[in-house]
């Protein structure tokens, strides 16, 4: 069986010490905060984007490029890997997609590039669907698969505060019908085909978290063979932590992950914002 090399970029939130357990490379997007660039899981952090989104500093992104992508792709060649499978955040919010293909057919083993139709942690578990697929034993069709089925059947639901910061890096999509009515609602987002689309509409902070913990009480016990759960959010800790806990005790789990999102999601979403992501097993 082929040693299979397992790629993903950094809006998948992986941890250095989860992606190096599960033997997963990331390759790092570009954060611009001014006239300053960083390189995500490097030198710039979401409390700095958070900063620089209240003070009113341009925030923005930049895509990997595909000599970014080619160099990580030979380096797994030269380490071993025969095929490679490249797991990355929605071609319908980023080109790092494609940047990834471009570098796919000029690697010197073939890789396979899968859109995970996702964002963020969900990514990052269709990662790791990925990699538990390789140490069964699949082959690189198989790997594809698990991580392709994993991105299809995750469930992301979003509280953001504001719909402002979605709306200046034109991932809003379809929940852009909700910015005009913005400062009335607290709305709850979900991603649908790979673009950031509105699910509800409620009226307070409380009862959208509640709103949002129920949603994803419902899809984790639909999921009949187990799940992976976790929680995100952007200068929010207390809040977050607060809704682990109380997701934990409805689904009956010791605990429930909680992470800040990395800094090149958190420029579109903005301080305040919570997700919950449910990926079935």
């Amino acid at each position: 069986m082929p040693r299979i090399g397992i790629v993903t970029d950094s809006t998948s939130s992986l941890s250095p010490t989860d992606a190096e357990r599960e033997g997963i490379a990331v390759v790092p997007l570009q954060v611009i905060i001014g006239a300053e660039t960083y390189t995500e899981g490097v030198d710039v952090t979401a409390d700095m984007i958070a900063e620089a989104l209240a003070s009113f500093v341009p925030v923005s992104t930049s895509r990997p490029t595909p000599d970014d992508f080619l160099a990580v792709y030979e380096r797994l060649a030269a380490e071993g890997a025969e095929a490679i499978v490249s797991v990355h955040l929605s071609a319908k919010m980023s080109g790092t997609l494609d940047s990834a293909v471009l570098a796919s057919k000029q690697a010197s083993v073939p890789v396979t590039c899968i859109d995970s139709m996702q964002v963020g942690i969900a990514t990052g578990f269709a990662a790791g669907r990925a990699a538990t697929a390789r140490d069964a034993g699949e082959d690189a069709i198989g790997v594809a698969e698990a991580a392709q089925r994993a991105g299809e059947s995750s469930t992301v639901l979003l509280y953001v505060d504001t719909l402002e910061y979605l709306k200046r890096g034109g991932r809003v999509g379809a929940a852009a019908a909700l910015i005009g009515s913005a400062l009335a609602v607290k709305p709850i987002l979900t991603i649908t085909d790979g673009l950031v689309v509105p699910l509800e509409r409620v009226r307070t902070q409380a009862k959208a978290l509640a709103r949002l913990e129920a949603l994803a009480v419902e899809k984790a016990t639909a999921c009949e063979q187990g799940f992976d759960v976790g929680v995100q959010h952007l200068a929010s800790p207390t809040v977050a932590t607060a809704v682990a806990e109380r997701l934990a005790g409805a689904l009956g789990l010791e605990s429930v992950g909680v992470d800040e999102v990395g800094a090149s999601i958190g420029a579109h979403v903005g301080p305040g914002m919570i997700s919950v992501t449910v990926t079935p097993r």
